[in-house]
């Protein structure tokens, strides 16, 4: 899959006429302010029930990290849960789970994240853990040698035991060079063996700061409820920087169509993709971003999807396709697209039925009626999101924190209701003609009695 997921918004409200989204109305109706020490708060209403979702948000994430320390923002994510001097061990833990709540974090590219579910009236408690992990974290050397044997078997279990998450290892280096969305979030093992304490503490003291930091809330609160607690939490941690916008590289090599064939003892099923650099929220034109956001509905979004039709039930190449576009992030997005060969389908004939399926749709295979259908799905599909204050803030967190703002976020939907057929067109002719690619191919091992050592 992709190393990037399409920014996902959603809305209930403001359904024009022709079933498509209305910008008039509020998608989520956040309200934002910043605190004096500069770390932007957010509040998402949501009164259906007594419950919240608190996110932290850090600008940081595995593209951030210094060269030979692969896996350092993921490491430091485990550590944070290790415990302060006021909330030591165990206690962040402990404490949440037992006032009913739920944690987890996720490291990614551009950003770390924290959250906590939980009951409205225990979340002054969880922003009190919150803010006092984010200047006030200890840990002890013998916790960091045992965090970071657990993060190295994290990967053997993630990555080096899944066929296909090695080769996406394989896809994403050839894929981007020198820029770092090349270097896996895990990391490398080699490298994730020399991780040290100091090195979790050099990247803690320069990101892990409120003008670094988003806050969002969504539940059952409001703004006026609460500015008072962020102010009480998080105001009191004092400033200690301004925000400077991240820069990533810009710089891509010509381009190039690279390919990479792996065969594994683990797989029984061959497996076809391909990933393309492509247009994001940061670099490229706009326009071009949602007419790939519309144009990744088109071609593989669910069982109805154009080419999903095409090749899986029509002609039978494949079991399955799919597509997906990662347009947020601080540098370039991501289109992905794969497949899984039919039993007696090689990979190479699924790949021609895909090149000439796709060849033909970009000449004059899209229509008005495909776009308005891709929209209409794509509305169905993620209205619930609305409703649920984890998705809400999610949807939030993950655009601001890669320097879009609220307004990007609630005008998303007037601009892809705004997308033509022939921009569709347009944006994907310029995909598949002006950005490199790495398709990627995963086989079984070879065979010694069939010709050449090849399956038979």
């Amino acid at each position: 899959m992709p190393r990037r997921f399409a920014h996902i918004l959603t809305l209930l409200f403001g359904l024009a006429a022709m079933g498509l989204p209305s910008a008039q109305a509020a998608v989520y109706g956040a309200e934002s302010f910043t605190l004096a020490n500069g770390m932007q708060v957010v509040v998402i209403p949501n009164h259906r029930a007594p419950v919240v979702s608190h996110m932290v948000w850090y600008k940081i994430g595995a593209a951030d990290e210094a060269p030979g320390k692969s896996g350092i923002a993921h490491f430091l994510e485990h550590l944070m849960f290790k415990g302060t001097p006021r909330y030591p061990g165990t206690a962040i833990t402990d404490t949440v789970a037992r006032n009913g709540g739920n944690q987890n974090a996720s490291t990614s590219q551009d950003y770390t994240n924290y959250y906590q579910n939980i009951a409205v009236d225990r979340l002054p408690l969880v922003m009190d853990i919150e803010a006092d992990r984010m200047r006030n974290l200890t840990l002890d050397v013998k916790e960091v040698e045992t965090e970071r044997e657990v993060i190295i078997e994290e990967r053997r279990m993630r990555t080096d035991n899944v066929p296909g998450a090695l080769l996406g290892e394989r896809v994403e280096a050839a894929l981007w060079g020198t820029n770092h969305y090349g270097v896996p979030i895990i990391g490398w093992e080699a490298e994730m063996h020399a991780l040290t304490r100091e090195d979790a503490f050099d990247v803690y003291k320069a990101y892990y700061a409120p003008h670094n930091a988003i806050l969002v809330v969504a539940g059952d609160i409001t703004m006026a409820q609460l500015k008072p607690l962020a102010e009480k939490y998080y105001g009191a941690i004092p400033k200690v920087g301004e925000y400077k916008p991240r820069s990533r590289s810009t710089f891509l090599q010509p381009r190039a169509e690279s390919r990479i064939v792996m065969r594994h003892e683990r797989v029984r099923q061959p497996q076809w993709s391909r990933q393309i650099i492509a247009p994001s929220y940061s670099i490229g034109d706009r326009k071009d971003v949602h007419a790939l956001e519309v144009f990744s509905e088109i071609i593989g979004g669910g069982s109805t999807a154009k080419l999903y039709r095409q090749l899986v039930i029509e002609q039978k190449v494949a079991a399955g396709f799919g597509a997906g576009y990662g347009a947020d992030g601080v540098s370039y997005g991501s289109f992905y697209v794969g497949m899984t060969p039919s039993p007696g389908v090689t990979p190479e004939q699924a790949e021609a039925a895909f090149d000439a399926a796709m060849a033909a749709l970009l000449k004059d295979g899209i229509s008005d009626a495909d776009v308005d259908q891709a929209k209409r799905r794509m509305i169905a599909r993620l209205a619930y999101a609305r409703e649920s204050p984890t998705s809400a803030a999610r949807a939030i967190g993950s655009a601001l924190v890669v320097d879009q703002t609220l307004d990007d976020v609630e005008k998303w939907p007037d601009d892809v209701a705004k997308v033509t057929a022939e921009e569709v067109r347009s944006a994907a002719r310029k995909l598949f003609t002006q950005y490199s690619s790495v398709t990627g191919i995963l086989l079984p091992p070879a065979s010694p009695d069939a010709p050449g050592g090849q399956v038979p």
